[in-house]
């Protein structure tokens, strides 16, 4: 491998250095003609983006209870507590990213303000059935898409968001999408937006010159530096949840996006639809290789729905052989990483926020998957290491 050449741990799509420069017109507008979204309203996250949807449900209901994936990102039961709303967890189906439906039908009761699916990794959830279940209770269903942009997510939810943080594939460096399937709705959401989302210059003014360093060094040379570094020191300290960027501040950032960082959305947004095709192509053509490997399972999409691939998620055996495939790759720049480090009840710091909560297959699909980077700048060869590694890992821990 080329000196100081980082693989990103995910496919975000490459910045221009044009697109600083460029008039890019309204991101939204642009998201709406590019991506198909409905009226969507653009936010300074992901997160700020759930926070508006929960306040908005809570101005026209005194319920109270919201349930989640016992594994996703840390930052869902945060925004949850933000808004003095109980997180209710419900484990995951057995080797799937998917809700366990039975439990999820014994979860929700006339006090559930929502439930909030999450498309993983941009694997696309089973919202129909989550709907289902959701619909006699009159339960807002969120579709947690942050890191899904451009896949087929959004028809049987209420309300959909997307985070263009950096590596969800579309980034502004921080930054977020939302939009409702009903215009009462979607008119709520832009209301309390305008209601609670505070201008703050001098913290976007921080956002703005944090784009434009993430436009000079996101590739395969400036990552080596600005994140590859980073997350070996973490590693070498013993630090893993650090290593991944797993520990959360519980002050959420909320402030309004500029101009000028939108119409630099809307620049890049312009390529988005033909990157997504690319990484495709090269995702299922990944996967057919990583399913030749005994033992190993990649989770796809199910029946004919259509996600994105930032990454693939590699389902190993046991823990075992993921943490002997870890050791090896994790530190080395080929992009091979965790997604969150642990089931939400198994982060001491959310403690106080995430009831303890019996979820054995959630704990069990932390401790088995990795995530594979799916950027183009992991060629063929590198990849054929990290296969070479994964079949080693499992051949020696039968």
């Amino acid at each position: 491998m080329a000196r100081h050449y980082e693989v990103p741990p995910t496919a975000g799509l490459p910045p221009s250095i044009s697109d600083l420069f460029t008039s890019g017109g309204d991101l939204a507008d642009m998201a709406s003609r590019v991506m198909g979204l409905t009226s969507p309203q653009v936010e300074c996250s992901g997160t700020a983006s759930l926070v508006i949807a929960l306040e908005t449900l809570k101005k026209s209901s005194t319920r109270s209870e919201v349930i989640i994936p016992a594994y996703t990102c840390p930052l869902v039961p945060i925004a949850i507590a933000h808004c003095g709303l109980q997180v209710k967890l419900c484990d995951l189906a057995p080797d799937d990213f998917d809700l366990d439906m039975k439990q999820l039908a014994s979860l929700v009761t006339e006090n559930t303000l929502a439930v909030l699916p999450t498309h993983l990794g941009g694997r696309v959830a089973n919202i129909g059935e989550v709907k289902k279940l959701a619909a006699p209770f009159e339960v807002t269903v969120i579709e947690d898409a942050a890191q899904a942009l451009g896949a087929d997510v959004g028809k049987h939810g209420d309300i959909t968001f997307y985070s263009l943080a950096v590596g969800k594939g579309l980034s502004t460096f921080e930054g977020g999408l939302m939009t409702a399937n009903n215009g009462e709705l979607r008119q709520g959401l832009l209301k309390t937006s305008q209601n609670i989302i505070p201008s703050d210059m001098p913290f976007e003014l921080r956002r703005c010159i944090e784009l434009i360093g993430y436009s000079f060094f996101y590739n395969p040379k400036g990552l080596h530096y600005v994140y590859g570094q980073t997350r070996r020191k973490a590693l070498q300290a013993k630090q893993p949840e650090e290593a991944i960027g797993d520990v959360f501040d519980f002050d959420i950032p909320l402030h309004r996006v500029s101009r000028w960082r939108m119409k630099v959305g809307a620049n890049a947004m312009k390529r988005l639809p033909e990157f997504i095709e690319q990484t495709g192509r090269q995702a299922l053509k990944r996967c057919d290789r990583l399913d030749a490997i005994s033992g190993i399972r990649v989770i796809r999409d199910k029946s004919d729905a259509r996600g994105v691939w930032p990454f693939l998620m590699v389902l190993m055996p046991d823990r075992t052989s993921r943490d002997a495939a870890l050791k090896r790759l994790w530190p080395s720049p080929l992009g091979v990483t965790r997604l969150f480090m642990h089931a939400l009840p198994d982060y001491n710091y959310l403690g106080k926020i995430v009831p303890a909560t019996r979820a054995p297959n959630a704990r069990d699909f932390a401790n088995r998957m990795l995530t594979i980077s799916n950027s183009l700048w992991l060629d063929d060869e590198r990849f054929g290491k990290i296969c070479q590694t994964l079949e080693l890992a499992v051949s020696q821990n039968k």
